[in-house]
């Protein structure tokens, strides 16, 4: 399966690793540890040297209980960090962004796919990413970033995850958005109980015979401390579980703040469903 991402094409036929690259703040595992341009460079670049075929460089926090950023603070945060980047690899390039004002400028400075925790809901997000040319991956979550652990309930919970995807892959159609520039991921976390991550964990097959690249961000969140008891440093064990368990569900995209680690735990889980192990004849 192949990603068009702005002028790349991603080849999703092997173990494909996006790092996160948080230059906020606040984020709950790392905020204020790369929100240097320099330092964040640095750990970007890193990255890629591990394996990383995608960086997700991301200047709002997203976590549970978040507050919204100007655009202007976001785009302060994210666009030093971004050109630099561009400079010095030819990854793919992702921001995690909702507003059209930063969809517009990162495509501008060399962004290849908008990560949409609001799967391009914002008035503009979508006719904003439709124009760039940029991949767009697709999120799904029950709530706001504010609000969305506080009660989050579902009569069904793959079929309204699966509605609600299918529903945004149409209206991004609808928007000249060619399926191979989509990207869909069921929001660990994003308004989901423990028991809502265990059962979309079970079931991610369901979301996989979509036809389209499913992606999961499951690195150091708060399921793993409730199963593990772990702080958010200490997770690296469980995240290498989750990501292997997603790999073997199907899922061709792995959102990680450890990549080296998190590639081996995926390719290993792939080999195990029967594809081709890198590097084999």
């Amino acid at each position: 399966m192949l990603l068009r991402c702005a002028d790349k094409v991603l080849d999703l036929a092997r173990p494909t690793i996006m790092g996160v690259l948080n230059v906020t703040p606040d984020s709950f595992s790392d905020g204020g540890l790369f929100n240097q341009p320099e330092r964040a460079l640095g750990h970007a670049l890193r990255m890629v040297e591990e394996g990383a075929a995608i960086i997700d460089v991301g200047g709002e926090s997203t976590r549970p209980g978040a507050c919204a950023v100007s655009p202007s603070e976001e785009l302060g945060r994210v666009l030093p960090v971004l050109e630099r980047l561009r400079e010095r690899t030819d990854a793919v390039i992702s921001v995690d962004t909702s507003k059209p004002e930063v969809i517009r400028a990162a495509a501008r400075a060399g962004a290849d796919l908008i990560n949409d925790v609001r799967a391009l809901r914002e008035p503009g997000a979508l006719e904003a990413c439709a124009e760039s040319g940029c991949a767009a991956c697709l999120v799904h979550m029950q709530g706001e970033p504010a609000t969305m652990q506080q009660r989050p309930t579902y009569t069904d919970l793959m079929g309204e995850i699966h509605a609600f995807l299918m529903q945004r892959v149409r209206a991004c159609r609808a928007a000249g958005m060619g399926t191979e520039r989509l990207v869909i991921d069921p929001g660990f976390g994003f308004g989901k109980t423990l028991a809502h991550n265990l059962e979309l964990l079970r079931r991610l097959p369901e979301l996989t015979g979509s036809g389209l690249p499913v992606l999961v961000g499951l690195s150091r969140k708060a399921t793993i401390a409730t199963l593990t008891g772990r702080a958010a440093s200490e997770r690296l064990y469980g995240s290498l579980a989750m990501a292997a368990l997603a790999a073997y569900n199907g899922a061709l995209i792995i959102r990680t703040h450890d990549v080296a680690a998190t590639l081996d735990a995926v390719k290993v889980a792939r080999a195990v469903r029967g594809e081709r192990a890198v590097g084999e004849a």
